[in-house]
């Protein structure tokens, strides 16, 4: 059994991440062989439209062809057991190189057929973390449905873990942020943030099993 996580935020140490890690955990103590991936080390774009994985007799059909360092990772991501995607809600969306991952996952594996096929034969199981400022999850329903219901019919079972009202500073007074109860966050933080890691480590562990 192998499990792929891949942090989708900027920060390699903070909510997103430390979800992620969790999720890990979770996997490996159900048995399986872990990997960490930080998006922000790598140099990729998202899709660039060049159609080659729809190509008929193409040598990309149903894969990527574009050469960066994405090219490597996808091709592990479809070999693997489970893949788990971490990311931040910015400005009501994933940051970009997450959007830009995800739409190199998903574009190879549409055809464009009438039965609604998908290029990809193996199944992978996928789990989505997400964390946001905002303080209810529901805010949100729409893009995580639809991010969920995309990765369903593209790998496989997805199951979502969210936290809100995350906080994001070790220390509100050196940044702007007056708008923010930073006692409410800390509190937050210090009690509901360990049990979304909790269902972090459940969702990594399920994912696993």
């Amino acid at each position: 059994m192998k499990v792929i996580g891949l942090n989708g935020s900027p920060r390699k140490n903070w909510n997103s991440a430390i979800m992620l890690e969790n999720a890990l955990k979770g996997a490996s103590a159900a048995g399986a062989e872990t990997e960490l991936i930080h998006l922000i080390d790598l140099n990729f774009s998202g899709c660039r439209s060049c159609f080659a994985c729809k190509r008929k007799g193409g040598k990309s059909f149903g894969r990527c062809a574009v050469q960066d360092d994405m090219k490597d990772i996808l091709g592990r991501i479809l070999e693997a057991d489970a893949v788990i995607i971490s990311a931040p809600v910015y400005f009501g969306d994933v940051p970009g190189m997450v959007r830009n991952l995800f739409e190199r996952i998903w574009f190879p594996g549409l055809m464009y057929q009438k039965d609604g096929a998908c290029a990809y034969t193996k199944k992978v199981k996928v789990g989505l973390i997400y964390t946001m400022n905002c303080p209810d999850e529901h805010f949100y329903d729409q893009l995580i449905s639809s991010h969920k219901g995309t990765f369903e019919r593209f790998l496989g079972e997805t199951k979502v873990v969210c936290a809100t009202e995350t906080l994001q500073f070790d220390n509100y007074d050196l940044y702007v942020g007056d708008m923010f109860n930073v006692e409410r966050r800390k509190e937050k933080r210090e009690k509901e943030f360990p049990q979304d890691c909790e269902r972090a480590f459940r969702m990594g562990k399920e994912l696993a099993e």
